[in-house]
């Protein structure tokens, strides 16, 4: 009778086992699931991918420095330059500053194209 009992409760064991591992998968198969599943993929992908970018960066900055180093390029600055000296070619100090040719003192336009 124990024996009976026994492989009784081991089958049942078993079924619901087997039953709960069935109903598992078809949940993970469901097109909610596999959607979310993509998008969790989609999302870890681009994760990789930024962090890829990023240390990608950090290298193109150390061997920039490096090429700036053996070129003489991140030497210290020279000192500046004096400012350029101006000369003007013809001074003319006697006239008075020039009105442009198209100059109207009106207050009006005289626009044809207006509607008022």
């Amino acid at each position: 009778m124990f024996r009976r009992t026994f492989w009784f409760t081991a089958g049942a064991a078993a079924g619901v086992w087997a039953t709960t591992k069935v109903n598992r998968k078809l949940k993970q198969l469901t097109p909610e699931s596999l959607a979310a599943q993509a998008a969790n993929k989609a999302i870890d992908v681009g994760h990789r991918l930024k962090d890829f970018a990023l240390d990608v960066r950090d290298g193109m900055v150390q061997r920039e420095a490096e090429l700036g180093d053996a070129l003489g390029l991140n030497t210290p600055e020279l000192p500046e330059l004096p400012p350029q000296a101006r000369v003007v070619a013809i001074e003319n100090h006697n006239s008075a500053p020039r009105k442009p040719a198209n100059h109207n003192p009106t207050k009006y336009s005289y626009n044809r194209n207006e509607d008022h």
